[in-house]
């Protein structure tokens, strides 16, 4: 019977940290094959000098096409996507999932896929909820899930996540804090694997998206949800309603998807750039009708001076509800509470 040996990780805000103290306590004698997605920025990463210096197992970033190296930490690069098929890592700058790239849920499924009850899924420290889609793929193909405990890690809203909607509660499955992961990792992957299970429909189409990188098929959008009336926040394409469970995802045509931690983000993120624009144009409009005004009292025009004037006043007043709006709204934008309707005045004609 084959070993559980494949372990999957993926780790955000807090993440560099929890990795190494995760891989500097793994014992010795434990070896297994690990892809780990950090979410980092576009730079460059000394993540894997950093995993290597850890002590546990040598960590790489691997190019598209390698082979998989057993016994070693596969690291996604950065602004690419990680995945693994047919025994080889497959490196893709597709779009973003969950706004992030590497993103957390196209590992893990392609890793669910790939290795079915062989794979353990662990979620860290981060920000969000990316990788709670991912870890369920891993469930039901049936791996193991594990998650840091929320009150253990240093950001909890990603273990939160993954917690609420992955179901870790099979006898195999683990919430820990991070000091006790290393013993219980060093169970599991020292066991048999489970039985296999038939990989999901769509847990197989939605793994295959990414590896299309720029060349995917709507059709297979559309084969895993269905139309909403949401637009993609990064190309504006329609998103399609996917109902994984207890948890509802979105995704368009083009390949990018959002939980809806993150969707909710985006949309907060629009909301607060719009009122900064807004702002900007009115006290531009401030600027131009005070210098009108100024025009007309030269050339003598009370009347149309006394227009650009109150014209004036009220782009003012507009102002300063837009600024009062940003400085009250800016808990509400942080925390993901609504931002309040704003009335703005009719300017004069």
């Amino acid at each position: 019977m084959e070993k559980r040996n494949i372990l999957a990780i993926g780790a955000s805000a807090g993440g560099v940290t929890a990795l190494q103290k995760l891989f500097s306590a793994m014992p010795r004698d434990v070896s297994a094959t690990v892809f780990v997605v950090q979410h980092v920025g576009r730079s460059q990463s000394v993540l894997p000098a950093l995993l290597t210096r850890a002590g546990w197992l040598p960590a790489f970033h691997p190019q598209d096409g390698q082979p998989v190296r057993p016994g070693w930490i596969h690291v996604a690069p950065p602004d690419h996507h990680l995945l693994v098929k047919d025994g080889r890592t497959l490196v893709r700058r597709g779009a973003r999932e969950n706004r992030c790239r590497p993103a957390i849920d196209p590992l893990f499924r392609s890793v669910a896929v790939a290795y079915g009850p062989r794979a353990v899924g662990a979620i860290l420290t981060g920000t969000l909820d990316d990788g709670a889609a991912g870890l369920r793929a891993v469930k039901r193909c049936g791996g193991v899930a594990m998650v840091q405990d929320p009150a253990d890690a240093e950001w909890p809203d990603m273990p939160r996540h993954a917690l609420e909607h992955a179901s870790v509660d099979a006898p195999m499955d683990a919430c820990v804090p991070l000091s006790d992961m290393p013993a219980l990792l060093a169970r599991l992957l020292n066991e048999p694997a489970g039985p296999a299970v038939p990989i999901p429909r769509d847990v197989l189409i939605e793994a295959s998206i990414p590896e299309k990188e720029f060349n995917t098929v709507p059709e297979d959008t559309g084969a895993v949800g269905r139309p909403s009336t949401l637009s993609c926040p990064e190309c504006g394409g329609n998103l399609m309603e996917i109902e994984d469970g207890p948890l509802l995802r979105f995704r368009c045509k083009v390949g990018h998807a959002y939980s809806p931690g993150t969707l909710a983000d985006s949309h907060r993120e629009a909301v607060e750039h719009a009122i900064w624009v807004a702002l900007r144009t009115h006290e531009d409009r401030v600027i131009m009708f005070r210098r009108l005004a100024e025009k007309a009292r030269d050339h003598g025009h009370a009347g149309v001076e006394a227009n650009w004037t109150e014209a004036a006043g009220e782009a003012e007043r507009t102002v300063g509800l837009l600024r009062d709006v940003l400085s009250r709204q800016g808990g509400a934008l942080a925390s993901g509470a609504p931002v309040l309707p704003l009335a703005i005045p009719r300017e004069a004609d």
